[in-house]
This record gives structure tokens, sequence and C-alpha cells, in this order.
């Protein structure tokens, strides 16, 4: 299988560094001194740095240079796709595209796999999710995702041609449980950070943890997505990992927000605009979904910590 990866960030590059193991993969980034420093050097010194890109690994700013690979890794911010197929839908409308961002799309509520049917509605759409940081990657430790595509045949076929010796993938046929799985998380993480950057303890993470779970579980199943898919690891095993580590933006985010610290603006966290879409989508629904209510209101800096904490711990107590 031929494999272009689009998106020279930290985890399009570990992406592109691990499926190198199994023969030639071409990477595009946007911009050219960017692809002619990582070619020279032979590292992604501003994303990824201390990490060899392999020899079968090749790295442009030409388009063109990974077009014509048989599948395409969309390793983009959630709210930039969309751009991205709208500016080379010519390149990419018959391809099969594996989108490997986690988001709702603000201005419409959808996910990626919806963006690129609507965009590019002859490509063939699927969603690489779970839990997993591109260093872990890049690094060759043993990482287990999430490979969602509606078409059983060809989610086969991906899944044998994208694992690795150290990325095992699971395949489903629920984009819509996956797609929520790995947005949703982000928006708890965000939560999660704060809870403990304000010093409010770990019991207290445990609890809004296992709500925003709740949460999760009750905006998938409005939408049509199956509750198991949420238990496995584009949204439980996901949730675990990005609310209790530091590698985590979202939770990172989250810290500075307990902390009352500055966050640096120029860090992409998908959790913030996912949160402000999700929230807009559960109103469309009529779902409560609290904890993304108060973490709409604490990156939009429009309520405090200690708001926060008194609004959720003052909702009406109810069975589980």
């Amino acid at each position: 299988m031929s494999v272009g990866v689009i998106g020279a960030g930290a985890f399009g590059t570990a992406l592109a560094i691990s499926l190198a193991g199994n023969g030639p993969v071409r990477l595009w980034t946007r911009s050219a001194s960017h692809a002619r420093e990582m070619e020279s050097k032979r590292e992604n010194l501003s994303r990824l740095a201390g990490v060899a890109l392999p020899e079968g690994l090749g790295v442009s700013a030409d388009f063109d240079f990974v077009a014509g690979q048989k599948t395409l890794l969309l390793a983009v911010p959630m709210q930039q796709l969309r751009r991205l197929l709208n500016d080379h839908a010519g390149a990419l409308g018959d391809a099969t595209l594996v989108a490997c961002c986690k988001g709702i799309e603000l201005k419409t509520g959808q996910g990626p796999v919806s963006v690129i049917q609507e965009v590019l509605p002859r490509a063939r759409p699927a969603l690489l999710t779970g839990p997993s940081f591109a260093r872990d990657i890049a690094r060759g430790l043993p990482t287990a995702l999430t490979l969602a595509c509606g078409d059983k045949t060809l989610g086969k076929s991906l899944q044998q041609g994208l694992s690795t010796t150290n990325l095992r993938l699971y395949r489903t046929t629920d984009t819509i449980g996956a797609e929520l799985g790995g947005a949703l998380k982000n928006v708890m993480a965000i939560a999660c950070g704060a809870v403990i950057g304000a010093g409010l303890g770990d019991s207290a993470r445990a609890a809004l943890m296992t709500r925003g779970y709740a949460e999760m579980l009750r905006m998938a199943r409005a939408l049509g997505a199956r509750s198991e898919t949420l238990s496995g690891l584009s949204g439980f095993g996901d949730l675990a990992l990005t609310c209790t580590s530091d590698m985590s933006r979202n939770y990172q985010l989250g810290l500075s927000i307990g902390r009352q610290d500055v966050f640096d603006p120029s860090v992409t966290v998908e959790g913030a605009a996912t949160a402000r879409a999700v929230a807009a989508l559960s109103d469309t629904l009529g779902l409560e979904m609290p904890i993304t209510q108060v973490v709409v209101g604490l990156v939009d800096h429009s309520m405090t910590i200690n708001g926060a904490m008194e609004l959720l711990l003052a909702r009406p107590l109810k069975e589980e």
C-alpha cells in the first residue's frame, strides 16, 4: 500500500515515521522552508525534535508529491480539514482518505468523516483515532488505535496496510461513535486539567471523568452511535489517556486555566473549538451536557473555576 501523510505536525510526522517501517512514505508540509529543513536535518525540529526521520520517509511542500499515493492520511487540525479538502479537491476527489484529526467542526457540528463525505462525495473516507501521543508512536512504543470505516472491505484493507510493528489497529464500522469519542474526550480533558490545576484533587478528577463519560454516551446515542464504540479505544481509552497525562495539549490548557496561567495561543487545542460546537449541538438536540457547558465558560473566560464548581455541585441530586 502506497501511503502519503498530509500535515507535518507532531502527529502526522509520527505516523509517517511508524508507517515508513512498512515501506516508503511521503509526507507533505505546507511550508517549503519546513520541508527543506526536515529533509536536510532528517528531523522535525519544530514539532518532534529528537526523533530521526527514517530513510524511507520523504518530505515535500509540493502537493503532487503525495497526491498520487493510494492511501492518504489527513493529519491536519479539525477546523482546517474542510479548507484543505476544498483547496485540493481535484487531487483528492477519488482518493482513500483517512482522517487523523479529532474534533467537531464549529460551523456545522460535523465530524471529520462527515466533512469528507460532504466535500468529496466520491472519496473513500475512514478515521484513525484512539489513545496516542505523537512522541510515543515516533519512538516505536506500542500503541493501539481504532480504524473506523463504513465500508467493511476497505476497513479490512486499511487495517492490514496501516498496522505496523508498534501500531495495532482495531476495526469498526461505527464512524459516528469513533468521531464522537475522539472529539468529546478532548472537552473532558480540559475540564480535568482545570480541576487538577486548581488543586481540587484526584477524587474530583475521577468524578469528572466518570460524569464526562456519561455525557459522551448521551450525545453518542442521540446521534446514532453504538455504546460499545465509546467503551473502546476511541472513547474510554482516549478519555483515560488525555485526562491524566501532562502530554495532552487539552489537559495542559485545563491546567493553565485552573492555575490562572497564560496559555501559549500558538498551540492547537482541538477541545476548545469542539466544546463550543458540542454545546451548540446539545442545545439543538435538547441534551443536558453540563460539563461541556462549563468548559465553554472556562475557555471563553466567562466563568471562573469556583463558579464552575458551584454550578456543577448545585445540580439536582439524582440516580446514577
